[in-house]
């Protein structure tokens, strides 16, 4: 079995929680077996979650994984453990890049989509019912019933962010990985990192959530902050890279899972590159190089 493999594995384990991913008993290899629990969404690993059964080949991660069957259907959804398994082996189809893990990056995508697929089908079933209260509601409300009534309409034209993920990265046990946004102002910062702790509990669950952003409007106004959350000088060390490497209009958010031993000075070096990792990937470093300072 690769360092990879048995780094992704840890990695996987620190994220989602232990028993998301563990060797199914039949797990002689190569091709190596292991039952992959789909997280639930903002329930973790569970037994009404889809499982499915994986191979990784010797040569993995040169070698894309094999996505076996189903090992256990998502209870109370008809069929959903069948739809799961066409879903998650397409997503990891697309996001399998030779020499790279992939299976946080197939997990992440796959709730993405499934997220889309299910939001979908309660609109349609929505729809039927929106008749009905409008022609119940009184011609005139009072100012507070007003008020609620705008707060919901804003609820609803808020658009989640889109994440760009870093590569995940262990370091002595302990988990790190970055998401980065594209924001047009200090209240879409705030939102999306509110938003995201509300959606992923798994990024609730970290010890850190380190943040920060830069912000430039048309008016030529500027605006930068950031938050350790608890971790000592690290949300102003990452305020730093974003000024070094010159980039506006973003927000990064880079999640530590602790895993029990303190690496000291080290860890922002860690954040740091998970950060830049981030940034690259989403494309605010042209070519994947640092734009100068004027």
């Amino acid at each position: 079995m690769s360092a990879d493999l048995v780094d992704e594995i840890e990695a996987i384990s620190s994220i989602y929680g232990p028993g998301t991913l563990t060797p199914s008993p039949d797990a002689g290899g190569p091709p190596w077996r292991y039952i992959l629990r789909l997280p639930a969404d903002d329930a973790g690993p569970s037994s009404s979650s889809t499982a499915l059964l994986l191979g990784f080949p010797a040569e993995y991660p040169l070698t894309a994984p094999v996505v076996m069957g189903t090992h256990h259907a998502r209870g109370g959804v008809r069929g959903a453990g069948a739809g799961d398994l066409v879903l998650f082996r397409r997503v990891l189809g697309e996001v399998f890049r030779e020499g790279c893990v992939c299976l946080f990056d197939g997990v992440e995508e796959f709730q993405r989509r499934r997220r889309v697929c299910e939001a979908a089908a309660d609109g349609e079933g929505e729809m039927a019912e929106e008749v009905a209260p409008k022609e119940m509601a009184p011609k005139e409300m009072p100012d507070e019933a007003e008020e609620e009534a705008e707060e919901e309409e804003e609820e609803e034209e808020y658009e989640p962010a889109q994440w760009t993920l870093s590569e995940v990265v262990i370091e002595n046990k302990s988990t790190f990985v970055a998401r980065v946004a594209r924001v047009a102002s200090p209240e879409e910062a705030r939102r999306h990192v509110a938003d995201l702790l509300a959606r992923e509990k798994k990024v609730r669950g970290a010890t850190h959530n380190i943040t920060a952003w830069r912000i430039r409007t048309g008016e030529g106004l500027q605006f930068q902050d950031c938050d350790d959350d608890g971790e000592a000088a690290a949300g102003g060390r990452l305020l730093h890279l974003l000024q070094v490497m010159d980039v506006w209009g973003v927000v990064v958010v880079v999640s530590r899972w602790f895993g029990g031993v303190k690496l000291g000075p080290r860890r922002f070096a860690v954040i740091n590159a998970v950060a830049r990792d981030g940034l690259v990937r989403g494309g605010f470093v042209e070519g994947g190089k640092e734009k100068k300072r004027r």
